[in-house]
């Protein structure tokens, strides 16, 4: 059973944080990479984060490289994304994706997913 469930958004000022929760199953999880995109009314789907449950590895988008990092707990199927130092533009819907690790990592965390999670709001007041 594919599962995906998104949790933690919010509202935030500039400059906090925020933690988000991306809850698999583990049909979801296995051989998975797993993934944080966000897209705002208007503008093109972005590809945040993305975390191999193969091996752990990870890609940041480059446009929030050094505040964001992507991180797993195996044991539970969950995969977070810590989001810190905030700005107005990353206001955002964030969903979590799954795909295939191999082909998720090819296309560097820009396309690949195969299931989608509903989104989470997350609002960053300036």
């Amino acid at each position: 059973e594919v599962q995906l469930v998104e949790s933690g958004g919010g509202l935030v000022q500039a400059g906090g944080s925020l933690r988000l929760s991306c809850a698999t199953s583990e049909f979801t999880f296995k051989d998975s990479a797993i993934g944080w995109f966000r897209q705002v009314p208007g503008k093109e789907r972005e590809g945040v984060a993305c975390i191999s449950s193969l091996d752990g590895s990870s890609i940041i988008a480059n446009s929030v490289n050094g505040r964001f990092t992507i991180s797993s707990d195996n044991a539970k199927k969950t995969v977070y994304l810590q989001m810190n130092s905030l700005k107005p533009e990353d206001t955002a819907v964030y969903y979590c994706a799954a795909g295939d690790s191999k082909v998720v990592f090819y296309n560097k965390c820009r396309g690949g997913m195969e299931y989608w999670g509903k989104g989470t709001l997350v609002t960053v007041s300036s």
